[in-house]
């Protein structure tokens, strides 16, 4: 039995972790490197392992970070069977096209440039992966897993889903392990929530194990509680619309659009949001997303199961604008204020919230509000960090707005939640930290008693 680490390792994106028992090779997702133009470039580097050698890969949500680069496995060769939740299974194909439909217009983009540079284009500018590459992956797709109803993978191999509360499908999977009459209880924990969430329930209790490999992304805080997170939302738009300006929140396409839907409903229904405003979901992924949303309330937590019993819709509001078209987008741009403007990227690398900060960030009387960790390097980190000017597409921007950071809507653990997670498991032998900044890891490190902590590199392999 061996396990072997090829991403988030001391770092917070591109999941994927092998796993080889009884002659069979699973991965444990297999995501996308998100942040600098390093980065990028990493993504387009060998797996470290040979693509069509691995029989089964275990999808434990559909953050790109965790499922992007599945079209890329697909390309160079694998034709093993994809397993994962049914509400995954269409959250991935969702991420997995928008990210192939940016690749190429970023690749054409590009060889545009190139042109009018008089330069040769090159393969640099060849997506990762086209849309055919991720429509060809969806194909792989099999089984699709219900929480807590053990799956035999293959003989030697048992996987059990557990709801990790993260996001819609999301899950921690234990892998019962057997090889020449030795037995190794192994659990990943995925991406986990935070108990006492809107819409989803609280991450499962995990079992006790022999090994655990678990993400760190809060290892090193805690979150600010979640009703002074929604008072602060509801004091900030308030504020903004009396001065006359916009509220910007750059979000996260999968369970933080629908999340701040849900609180602004609630706001506006109770009268924490004192002014009628428009609300704008400028995001096709997002507004899809919800749609998926609405069709899984198997995932819902028993307050939000109740609004939908009830014949109503949690996610909708007065003055909401669903904006698919690119028209429709580019329109926002000439409202000069009184407008709430969620748009995706949530770390601003690319998507439509770039226009709205490039036509809203140099105003004072505007508003930008970060409610989702922002990695080293991406646009959200520079603003956060305090940047007096930015540059989008090719502009050099005045960071006049009023920034704010809300914490307590992360989708992740604080360090808490983590250790008493991981107190749950007994006492691992082993505890492998992954997904999250150097930092972060050790700092909860120090705090892990009573297990081996390692903290692996990209490539290296363990015997289990």
């Amino acid at each position: 039995m061996k396990l072997s680490f090829h991403g988030a390792d001391q770092n917070v994106t591109g999941s994927c972790h092998l796993v080889e028992c009884a002659g069979k090779k699973v991965l444990i997702d297999c995501g996308l490197y998100q942040g600098g133009r390093e980065l990028a470039e990493e993504n387009a580097e060998p797996f470290g392992f040979e693509p069509a050698d691995i029989d089964y890969l275990l999808l434990t949500h559909a953050h790109l970070d965790h499922c992007g680069r599945i079209p890329l496995l697909v390309k160079r060769g694998f034709h093993g069977e994809i397993i994962t939740t049914a509400a995954t299974v269409e959250l991935a194909r969702l991420v997995m096209l928008d990210s192939a439909g940016l690749q190429e217009e970023e690749a054409r983009y590009q060889k545009r440039k190139a042109r009018r540079h008089g330069k040769h284009h090159h393969g640099a500018t060849e997506p990762l992966y086209t849309t055919l590459d991720a429509l060809n992956s969806l194909e792989f797709i099999g089984r699709r897993v219900t929480y807590d109803k053990p799956v035999q993978v293959a003989p030697g191999i048992r996987a059990t889903f557990l709801d990790a509360g993260h996001i819609l499908g999301s899950a921690s999977i234990l892998l019962e392990l057997e090889e020449a009459g030795k037995a190794h209880r192994l659990l990943f924990s995925g991406d986990l929530g935070y108990g006492g969430r809107a819409i989803l329930r609280n991450p499962a209790s995990p079992p006790q194990v022999d090994t655990v490999v678990m993400e760190t992304t809060y290892g090193d805080r805690l979150h600010k509680q979640l009703k002074p997170s929604i008072d602060e939302l509801y004091e900030v738009v308030n504020e903004t619309l009396r001065r006359g300006g916009n509220v910007i929140i750059p979000t996260f396409a999968l369970e933080r659009a629908q999340e701040i839907l849900y609180y602004l409903r609630e706001g506006i229904e109770s009268g924490a949001i004192q002014h009628y405003t428009n609300v704008f979901l400028d995001s096709p992924m997002a507004i899809s997303a919800t749609r998926i949303f609405e069709r899984h309330p198997e995932c819902y937590n028993t307050e939000t199961l109740e609004i939908s019993h009830d014949g109503n819709d949690p996610f909708d509001l007065p003055g909401l604008h669903f904006t698919r078209e690119t028209a429709e987008s580019i329109a926002i741009n000439q409202i000069d204020g009184g407008a709430v403007i969620m748009a995706g990227s949530g770390m601003c690398t690319g998507g439509r919230v770039r226009h709205h900060l490039k036509h809203n960030l140099w105003h004072k009387k505007n508003s930008i509000v970060f409610v989702g960790y922002a990695a080293q390097g991406t646009l959200a980190r520079r603003i956060i960090d305090g940047a007096e000017r930015v540059r989008i597409y090719g502009e050099e921007i005045q960071v006049n707005a009023s920034i704010h950071t809300i914490g307590g809507f992360s989708a992740h653990a604080d360090q808490a939640e983590l250790l008493a997670w991981h107190q749950q498991t007994g006492n691992p032998e082993t505890t492998f930290l992954v997904h999250g900044e150097p930092d972060s890891m050790h700092t909860f490190a120090n705090k892990l008693k009573q297990t081996r902590v390692v903290m692996p590199e990209k490539g290296q392999g363990f015997d289990l």
